[in-house]
């Protein structure tokens, strides 16, 4: 990637509720992983739910990326904006997603956001007891 933290780029395809396919200028295809947020994997209940509600405000829609680094898949770590607005805060506020563990401490408006979709039973919130992503994957080994 270039040396700018921010760039715009063309989102080419929406892998799941929280990874993108990106086609930036003077770059090769990049994949993107929505950095603050963890949504259920594509098995999983509402997982299919969050890949469709990230097509429809992503797919084909130029992205404004703030780059954040790699996961340890190599995918580039960012927060994500189509439409003007941001990707994970959608997410969260539809009730398809959990806000990073390790992160929710640092980004209190996106854990008032999934907290509101909790207490409201949007989503995977009006399961009985929804599976974290992270516990899926160490139950179905590894990523899915």
């Amino acid at each position: 990637m270039a040396l700018a933290t921010v760039f715009f780029c063309l989102v080419m395809a929406v892998g799941d509720g929280d990874s993108l396919s990106l086609r930036c200028p003077g770059e090769p295809p990049v994949r993107v992983r929505l950095a603050t947020i963890d949504a259920p994997e594509l098995r999983q209940a509402h997982g299919r739910e969050a890949r469709e509600h990230l097509r429809r405000l992503c797919l084909r829609q130029q992205a404004r990326v703030h780059q954040l680094g790699r996961d340890k898949y190599g995918r580039l770590l960012a927060n994500v904006r189509c439409r003007g607005e941001d990707a994970a805060s959608a997410q969260l506020r539809a009730g398809l997603a959990w806000v990073w563990p390790p992160l929710a401490q640092q980004y209190p408006q996106l854990k008032a956001l999934e907290q509101q979709a909790r207490t409201e039973r949007t989503g995977l919130w009006a399961q009985k007891r929804p599976l974290a992503p992270w516990s899926y994957r160490k139950r179905h080994g590894g990523r899915q």
